[in-house]
């Protein structure tokens, strides 16, 4: 795929240390844009170093706590320091606690909501504000799940679901507010291979097995079946989409 006019551009990956995060911003950066890697994990800085190494790409690293508005704009304004100012977004840090919601205590349910949709938020705060400060144009990547419209089974996550509902509502609101010159989406995955998923099927092996056999397209996902998807929307070949949350889970919610 050739989206030439994404080189040169730069782009914010929160919890780009790994999994999907790292994923996409490889992606970015073999389309020639300049990556920033943010994430609470102390080997951001490693793989920054290493997504450099593999791409060619110039890369940054910072460390992050979404959740904490103070943090996120200090890791933003280092970001600016080292490439400049962001021009996209890709909101990938993300976390999911199931348990039986009778059970789920106040503080479990408040680190997810916490995560997913505060931390989304703050890090759209940070990007935006630069852009509109300068009349400039950027696009912002959400990354909900199939999880804010369908309810997984057998899986407990009421957390996790809500919050990425949520998601997909704020991408909405904040692509209508900042129009026209910052276009907000929102990518879905279904059952995607990473290490989120891995801390569930690993345990249990024939869990993966019940999910295959509801998604049509035969198979789960890997990272890199998003990059399509998400180089589109960060080009300007997506200059008319917006506010829109846009699935991708081999067919799962079709049925």
């Amino acid at each position: 795929m050739s989206f030439p006019d994404l080189a040169g551009k730069v782009a914010v990956v929160t919890g780009g240390a790994r999994g999907i995060g790292y994923s996409l911003a490889t992606a970015l950066a073999r389309a020639g844009v300049r990556v920033a890697l943010l994430d609470l994990l102390p080997e951001v800085e490693e793989s920054a170093a290493r997504l450099a190494s593999e791409t060619g790409a110039r890369t940054a690293a910072a460390l992050v706590d979404v959740t904490d508005a103070d943090s996120v704009e200090r890791a933003f304004a280092a970001v600016r320091e080292e490439l400049g100012v962001a021009d996209l977004l890709v909101t990938a840090a993300g976390i999911t606690i199931w348990g039986d919601s009778t059970e789920v205590d106040p503080g479990t349910w408040a680190k997810v909501v916490d995560v997913n949709l505060s931390g989304t938020f703050y890090c759209s705060q940070a990007f935006a504000r630069p852009l509109r400060a300068e009349g400039r144009e950027g696009s912002a990547i959400l990354i909900s799940s199939m999880s804010g419209r369908v309810v997984n089974v057998p899986q407990h996550q009421a957390s996790y679901n809500a919050s990425k509902a949520a998601v997909d509502q704020l991408a909405k609101s904040l692509a209508v507010e900042w129009a026209p010159a910052i276009r907000v989406n929102a990518i879905a995955p279904g059952y995607i291979l990473s290490d989120m998923t891995r801390q569930f099927t690993e345990a249990n092996p024939e869990l993966a097995a019940d999910w295959v056999s509801m998604i049509p397209a035969g198979r789960m996902g890997v990272p890199a079946d998003l990059d399509g998807l998400l180089l589109l929307l960060a080009s300007s070949a997506s200059s008319y989409l917006t506010g829109q949350t846009l699935v991708i889970d081999g067919g799962y919610t079709a049925i």
